[in-house]
């Protein structure tokens, strides 16, 4: 089978003349906070993704992958450097003034892009922090290092996420539309004189209000953490910024037509702040959450689009994913919870965004390749620790780098001709787990057990957790006692992951 598959690794790489353009072009759609039940192909009911669908009934849909974490941060930090974010201190969820996380040393999936012949692209939700120094960037010149530092030729990003300041997009690092009369200032630590608060200034939450925290900077009627001053005419609209992301990634796309390109499209979509164009507010009668979901599936037919009308849809390998599982209040009263009713958008499992349990990293996983994926359904483990380790595999590349040990060569199982994948996956969130096709391991943790403002089981337990995902997916039936074996065998593997060492870099 290696020989098959390396053989349509080298035809992908052939590159000049006519064969120039048989290397794929390589779309990655990463979602923000969509969990494993919020699609429709994946059982969703109350609202409806029929361009996600499209993609999966023509493509492969998995039914057992994960991120690299339960959080956003580290779960980017995985994918973009196929190292598993708890090796490294430091990558928990970035702040809106953090110092890039992923260091320019480092070797990256985009740089191995680049190596391949690739142009590449991160379009969208960065929150991986920039610039050399926390809460010392400036915002009013070049950030850096940034994006083009760990292997983008091209950005056009937000310069954290959507509930933190600044509240500004970056092309090539410099902030989009800013009067340099009117500087932008950024603090995590005190507010600046004058500046209002949505804790101190209610009357100006127009269109958002906090439920729990995000009570500082207003910015287009919305508290946010962080204070923010300045900078007003480059500041979003929360309603736009799924057409504006959108926009510039399809530019990429017609741009760049004529040659092979890596696009990664990190949506904002459905993280909160959760306030979508008013094409499709109230569209879903599920509130701003689900109208959301609608409008991450529109960005998807925009991108598909794009791709046909340029006429490289299929010379095309598209993969849509989240970076973990849902959350449904995330700190903002957007009726999300009262409008949920029967729709479960961790679909049959436990916990959450957050969480050690199950949803917390099985995200919906859905590769397109015409022609080239089998199509349907499969039950293969697999991660996204291993996008580097894949795609290195798919595009041929001789790096004199190494790949981090983490990530792994799984296309087989991406193209559907391997059925299992991999043997087992380390997940992270507060405390580590190890999962296999059939036994799901959690780790003594001292944490909270349920986190009470997001209503999330966060699964943290001071015992041994041992559950048989076969017979109890829901993870209720802790069966580590009966089963002392299993544990050891599983409790071996973490302990020799752990003693892989730990990267203290920061």
């Amino acid at each position: 089978m290696r020989t098959k598959l390396k053989t349509i690794s080298l035809a992908f790489a052939t590159v000049g003349g006519l064969y120039a353009q048989q290397k794929p072009n390589i779309v990655l759609i990463y979602a923000d906070d969509i969990g494993y039940g919020d699609l429709s192909c994946y059982g969703a009911t109350r609202v409806q993704t029929p361009n996600v669908d499209a993609l999966a009934n023509s493509g492969l849909r998995f039914r057992n992958a994960h991120a690299a974490a339960a959080t956003s941060t580290p779960s980017r930090y995985g994918l973009f450097t196929g190292e598993y974010p708890w090796r490294r201190k430091g990558t928990g969820i970035a702040a809106g003034d953090a110092a890039m996380i992923i260091k320019p040393t480092q070797y990256t999936l985009p740089k191995m892009m680049q190596e391949a012949g690739y142009t590449t692209s991160a379009v969208g939700k960065w929150h991986l922090g920039l610039g050399n120094e926390t809460g010392k960037q400036e915002w009013n010149g070049r950030v850096a290092p940034g994006p083009n530092e760990i292997g983008f030729d091209y950005s056009y990003i937000m310069a954290a996420t959507g509930d933190r300041v600044p509240c500004v997009y970056l092309e090539n690092q410099r902030a989009v539309g800013l009067d340099p009369k009117d500087p932008i200032q950024v603090s995590y630590t005190k507010n600046f004189p004058g500046e209002p608060t949505g804790k101190e200034n209610p009357e100006l939450l127009t269109k958002l209000k906090p439920s729990h925290g995000h009570d500082m900077a207003v910015v287009n009627g919305i508290s946010r953490i962080g204070y923010m001053k300045g900078g007003k005419s480059a500041l979003w609209e929360d309603e736009n910024i799924a057409d504006s992301i959108t926009t510039h990634a399809v530019r990429f796309i017609e741009r760049n037509k004529n040659k092979p390109f890596f696009l990664y499209f990190g949506t904002n979509d459905i993280h909160v702040p959760r306030y979508p164009n008013e094409r499709f507010r109230g569209k879903s009668g599920m509130g701003c959450r689900g109208d959301a979901i609608l409008q991450f599936d529109w960005s998807v037919s925009e991108v598909v689009r794009a791709l046909k009308e340029a006429g490289i849809y299929d010379n095309t390998l598209i993969i849509v994913t989240s970076d973990n599982g849902p959350v449904v209040d995330d700190g903002y009263q957007d009726e999300a919870v009262a409008l949920l009713k029967n729709h479960k958008p961790w679909g049959p499992f436990r916990g959450g965004k957050y969480s050690t349990f199950e949803a917390g990293t099985r995200v919906p996983f859905i590769v397109h390749w015409p022609g080239k994926v089998r199509t349907g359904v499969s039950d293969a483990l697999v991660s996204q620790i291993d996008m580097l380790g894949t795609l290195a595999e798919l595009t041929d590349v001789k790096s004199t780098q190494a790949i981090p040990e983490d990530s792994q060569n799984q296309l087989p199982a991406w193209l559907g001709s391997d059925l299992k994948g991999r043997d087992y996956v380390i997940g992270a969130a507060g405390t580590l787990t190890v999962l296999t096709s059939e036994w799901k391991y959690i780790e003594p943790g001292n944490g909270a057990a349920y986190n009470a403002f997001t209503n999330t089981e966060l699964g943290n337990n001071p015992n041994d957790q041992l559950y048989n995902m076969c017979r109890d997916r829901g993870e209720y039936d802790n069966v580590a006692e009966e089963n002392p074996l299993i544990v050891r065998f599983l409790k071996q593997i973490l302990e020799e992951e752990k003693a892989k060492g730990i990267n203290k870099e920061l």
